[in-house]
């Protein structure tokens, strides 16, 4: 169980209104009694917070809004007396531009760094196009007139991309990756690295792709050398910390791809992260239930014997996770919080959950450009402007789906600024805060909080759920995902009510002898294996 920590977010203890290391030590106390394994702790390297924190000017130094080294040092000794891993993202596909390399390479052409990053002299005319996530005009060359060079950026203007086709670049990172793991840290989470292989004669993209940016995606994520890096990796580094955990976020583009990053015979990484779960457009509602249930088996049968897959439903790059998946309405948010979390917990893999998403917290929904922090959305809207396109609707889609959403400060209680600074925070708090808050949810038995740590508890104590086959049942039902566990003669029945209408389910198994083990309704006796209620989450052992 891996609960990813956005520091900004999390706790302020200076009162800067920016969370910070010791904001987190301050809660690690909360955090072991979550039950969790592991903390996947977002970027707090040395950054200019272009991206925030995933444009990294030092790998070995902590960004000053966090607070020092010292304090990690602290953090990281508090969470392991606690039991706690803690997992670092490891964000190499590109850099800050104000990172000592890239500084040193854009001064000549000749300087040593040069090649750590992709340069294309002007005298050979404008680069074949690129495209990019961040750039006001989706380009992703930025010309630059010390050298009369373009260079590459797959993301903002402030993250070059680093050339993985240098040896020498590799050596640097793979020693600074020793360096944290000597410091005692327990893994990395390998952020955009499937984009990190390039040909560096960048031969002109598919007509047919340009424009599509889940197709550009794929060219992006397909590069020559990427599982070469990748098992140099192993060799070099994570080979010799045997008891290291790394996760290949964006793993591939279906599931036979993904497996490659994780398949024990090609020593590379251990945990596959995929997007395919994630990536379903507005609200599942609008994607569908019987497609996503069939995402979630086809990466079961491919995995079912071999490697091991992340179960998510949230992180830092998506809206919150009971708004997308559930109903953040006031009537069922706190039972669709509490069926999300029950479907997380039940699957095969390892699960991975987003820090306030155990509270049921909900997308704050900006009505103003004014009020957006992230360099995605602001310069996709100046980009937008510019065009003359519409940005009134362009606000109203980001109230669902940007990723700002999930950003807000963490609600620790009803007190001004949610107890998450005494200064103005970096980032809007929710206003619901003054009910959804962990002091207010601790005193209740039946919160959301305390049915998450009810359920992180049961799957500890049934192996089944974490390991056993899976099977999925009724499977073109549309609003109910059905599914059962099986290990070592022990099977458990999954229910799930996807919909905020009762709605009917046929297993095909004969339950008369079912012991109900999880409900997030309180009334036991109202239930019926036959018709779920709106938001209905039920675990049931098959005697």
């Amino acid at each position: 169980m891996i609960y990813q920590i956005y520091p900004r977010s999390f706790k302020d203890s200076n009162g800067d209104g920016i969370g910070d290391l010791k904001g987190i030590i301050s809660k690690l106390d909360y955090l072991k009694s979550l039950g969790i394994d592991a903390v996947w702790l977002n970027p707090i390297y040395e950054s200019p917070n272009d991206d925030n924190g995933y444009d990294i000017s030092d790998y070995r130094g902590i960004m000053k809004d966090f607070g020092t080294m010292q304090d990690f040092d602290l953090l990281l000794k508090g969470m392991h007396e606690r039991g706690i891993k803690v997992i670092m993202d490891l964000v190499v596909n590109h850099s800050s531009d104000e990172n000592y390399w890239f500084q040193e390479s854009r001064k000549s052409r000749d300087n040593k760094y040069r090649n750590y990053y992709y340069w294309w002299p002007a005298e050979k005319g404008t680069p074949p196009y690129r495209w990019s996530w961040f750039d006001v005009n989706s380009n992703a060359w930025k010309y630059d007139a010390q050298t009369n060079s373009y260079y590459l950026h797959y993301f903002s203007a402030k993250q070059p991309d680093l050339n993985w086709n240098n040896p020498e670049l590799r050596k640097e990172i793979y020693d600074m990756m020793k360096y944290w793991l000597d410091k005692g840290i327990d893994g990395f989470r390998l952020d955009a690295f499937q984009f990190a292989s390039k040909d560096p004669s960048f031969p002109e993209l598919p007509k047919e792709i340009i424009g599509n940016t889940l197709e550009i995606i794929k060219y992006y994520g397909n590069g020559p050398h990427l599982h070469d890096y990748l098992q140099e990796m192993n060799r070099e580094v994570l080979s010799k910390y045997p008891n290291a955990m790394t996760v290949a976020e964006g793993a591939g583009d279906s599931p036979k791809a993904a497996m490659k990053f994780v398949d024990p015979d090609r020593k590379e990484l251990n945990i596959a992260y995929h997007f395919e779960s994630v990536d379903i457009g507005k609200h599942i509602s609008d994607f569908g239930l019987v497609k996503y249930k069939d995402i979630f088996s086809r990466y079961d049968q491919e995995f079912k014997d071999k490697g091991w897959l992340s179960i998510f439903m949230a992180n830092h790059d998506q809206p919150r996770m009971v708004s997308k998946f559930g109903n953040d309405s006031e009537k069922f948010r706190e039972l669709s919080s509490k069926m999300l979390t029950t479907f997380v917990m039940t699957m095969r893999g390892t699960s991975f959950y987003y820090n306030g998403d155990e509270l049921g917290m909900s997308n704050i929904r900006f009505d103003n450009i004014e009020d957006y922090n992230d360099v995605d959305t602001r310069n996709a809207y100046l980009g937008l402007k510019n065009k003359g396109g519409d940005l009134a609707a362009f606000l109203e889609d980001k109230k669902q789906t940007s990723r700002e959403n999930s950003r807000t400060p963490i609600q620790w209680n009803a007190s001004e600024n949610a107890g998450f600074t005494s200064a103005k925070p970096w980032l809007k708090v929710n206003p619901n805060f003054k009910t959804l808050n962990v002091e207010a949810q601790e005193k209740d038995k039946n919160s959301p909080l305390n049915y998450f740590r009810k359920i992180v508890k049961l799957r500890k104590e049934n192996p089944v759920l974490i390991y056993g086959k899976y099977t999925l049942l009724d499977r073109d039902n549309p609003n109910i995902f059905a599914y059962t566990r099986e290990l070592d003669g022990k099977k458990m029945l999954v229910l799930l009510n996807f919909t905020a209408d009762n709605a009917t389910v046929n297993t095909g198994i004969d339950i008369k002898k079912a012991k109900i083990i999880s409900s997030n309704y309180f009334n036991l006796d109202s239930i019926n294996f036959s018709i779920l209620r709106p938001y209905e989450a039920l675990i049931v052992e098959i005697q």
